[in-house]
């Protein structure tokens, strides 16, 4: 998994304590933990596609979440950014292995492929199950005053 989800993650929780009528630009919010704005902007742009921001142009515009946190989950940040494609790929690397034949299909047939898709199934089920606000919520219990210190340094009012 690339870097971006844990950038977009992180960044889409920052946008859930932006005042809801404002934009931040992807300079701003790549700003807050010195990442590449480029690099990010490409992050938040994905994020926009699949309907998770929303993108406002102009000089007042930017990015501001298009749902609720509850209507987020972490599954739908990590396929906006990494695609929806399986991250485990069996090539059927049985097939060219002693004993392999060809009319077998060892995505269905091999231990190693089946314990795989297994996994991704119930690391999916688990990211689909948790929201951005679930997550919110965890970091506003353990530090209470982390909303306020992030939009205050958002909205440029550094604590």
């Amino acid at each position: 998994m690339s870097e971006g989800v844990e950038w977009a993650l992180h960044t889409c929780l920052n946008l859930t304590w932006v005042e809801t009528d404002e934009a931040m630009t992807a300079a701003r919010l790549a700003a807050f933990y010195e990442l590449p704005t480029a690099y990010l902007n490409k992050q938040l742009q994905a994020l926009a596609r699949a309907g998770i921001l929303t993108s406002t142009p102009g000089p007042r515009g930017g990015f501001r979440l298009a749902r609720r946190p509850e209507h987020i989950t972490l599954l739908d940040v990590v396929t906006a950014i990494e695609g929806p494609g399986e991250a485990f790929r069996c090539e059927e690397v049985l097939r060219k292995g002693p004993g392999g034949r060809a009319g077998v299909d060892y995505r269905k047939a091999c231990v190693v492929s089946q314990a795989m898709r297994q996994a991704e199934l119930a690391w999916r089920k688990e990211l689909a199950g948790q929201t951005l606000a679930d997550i919110k919520e965890t970091v506003e219990r353990r530090a209470p005053r982390t909303p306020a210190s992030t939009r205050d340094w958002l909205a440029g009012r550094r604590p």
